[in-house]
């Protein structure tokens, strides 16, 4: 008796951690997104690259970026329960690049580094 209680026990909190673990799956989103880097070297940019590793994180429902600086995109795990595309596409606009359809925030675009501008 003690034996199968306790299999139903693990059986039940094996099902628990499973259902979370599909539901986390399925709120997480991956998208690519174009941006338009004007430097070779901004991942390593004190101003750029610093501002990507404290800013990007930053944005609600980014849970992890990847910026391609050859290709110029950013690739975005994000939380669809918790943001937008739109609203991440913002808050990268924010940061002073392009994201797709999205152009860069004059102001936030001003405070960039000379080398990361056009």
């Amino acid at each position: 008796m003690k034996n199968s209680i306790l299999k139903s026990l693990v059986l039940a909190v094996s099902l628990f951690f499973f259902s979370n673990f599909v539901s986390a799956q399925k709120t997480t989103q991956k998208v690519v997104i174009k941006t338009f880097l004007h430097c070779d070297h901004c991942k390593e940019c004190e101003t750029c690259g610093q501002k990507f590793k404290t800013e990007m994180l930053k944005i609600k429902g980014v849970k992890m970026y990847e910026l391609d600086d050859k290709a110029m995109t950013f690739t975005i795990y994000y939380n669809s329960k918790k943001t937008t595309l739109q609203a991440i596409k913002e808050g990268i606009s924010k940061l002073g690049y392009d994201a797709d359809d999205v152009k860069a925030d004059p102001e936030a675009y001003e405070s960039l580094d000379g080398c990361c501008k056009a």
